[in-house]
């Protein structure tokens, strides 16, 4: 990325009130190396990625930049290198560039693909074009290319498809995907044939991980994908085999991050560096460390800040 004169100011203010705000209060609490992450069968595991959701890093929330330094060095400490690292969206609070480039510093160089989505915070703020070019050319940089040049597409990583979706027009709280799109996830899927298929977006589906409450909101649409969500459902539906990962809600580990809606195994990840608000274990810096077996994909749930795993809050779900 390339940072204007304006923008690079910005930057180095950031970091130069970081440094002073570190030496006030001692600075990045290093998450423990007692318990670094693993695999748990190395043979037999078939893919290995991360999931994380909602850095939203913010070129003026310093606690919340401190949180997302820890859990990286977690992230960053593994001793097995990911096949994928997934940003399920909300990468940059107010979609600045220089917001980008502090998720940047901390978490790109792992030898790894990087797979990003764009949530509502990213886009939000500016003219469609501009945050396009924005989120793609922070997602090309930290993958050392150039080839994402729309905010979906699918890329196949050790024989396994993954399908970014995204917003086809400026939205503020939910996406807007169009037909187009939704005809292009149908015959995605198609190809798939009813293997394993990640499908990536922001925003849950709704009445799903306790919507609406979780959002707080009486309203049934209330914190989902919007507007498209039956249709979205109804292309997933026809499919074996479909994991429907996303974010957007900062809630903690708590028992609904995952359901089943009739055939479309739906994941919700906690937020990476937000103070997630609800659950039996909440805080900042969680996500899943997830494991493809021959039957079984595995979501193993990690506090990323602290360097531990939560194996309570596993999820397991079966490959027919």
């Amino acid at each position: 990325m390339t940072l204007n004169i304006i923008q690079k100011l910005f930057y180095k203010l950031f970091l130069l009130i970081l440094s002073l705000v570190y030496s006030v209060s001692g600075g990045v609490v290093a998450p423990s190396t007692e318990d670094p992450i693993k695999i748990l069968n190395e043979e037999q595991v078939q893919l290995a990625f991360a999931t994380i959701a909602d850095p939203q890093i913010s070129n003026y929330m310093f606690a919340r930049y401190r949180s997302f330094e820890a859990a990286c060095m977690d992230l960053k400490a593994a001793e097995y290198d990911y096949d994928a690292v997934l940003l399920l969206g909300d990468v940059a609070e107010n979609g600045l560039e220089e917001e980008y480039q502090l998720v940047l510093d901390k978490l790109s160089g792992m030898n790894t693909r990087y797979v990003a989505v764009s949530g509502n915070h990213d886009i939000r703020l500016r003219l469609y074009s501009q945050a396009t070019n924005r989120f793609t050319e922070f997602a090309n940089a930290l993958n050392g290319d150039n080839n994402m040049t729309a905010l979906h597409q699918s890329e196949v990583i050790n024989g396994y498809k993954f399908i970014t979706l995204g917003s086809d027009k400026t939205k503020f709280e939910e996406t807007y995907l169009s037909q187009e799109q939704l005809d292009w996830l149908d015959s995605e899927l198609h190809a798939e044939n009813g293997k394993l298929t990640f499908v990536l977006c922001h925003q849950p589906l709704k009445l799903t991980h306790g919507l609406p409450d979780t959002w707080n909101s009486p309203s049934d649409t209330a914190g989902s994908v919007g507007d498209q969500n039956d249709q979205l459902f109804e292309i997933m539906n026809k499919y074996e085999n479909v994991v429907f990962l996303t974010g957007h809600l900062h809630t903690g580990f708590v028992d609904f991050l995952y359901e089943i809606k009739d055939g479309v195994h739906l994941v919700n990840v906690p937020s990476f560096s937000i103070e997630n608000k609800t659950g039996d274990y909440n805080g900042s810096g969680l996500g899943f460390i997830a494991e493809v077996y021959e039957e079984e994909v595995i979501f193993r749930a990690r506090d990323f800040a602290r360097g531990i795993w939560v194996p309570e809050h596993d999820i397991h779900i079966e490959i027919k």
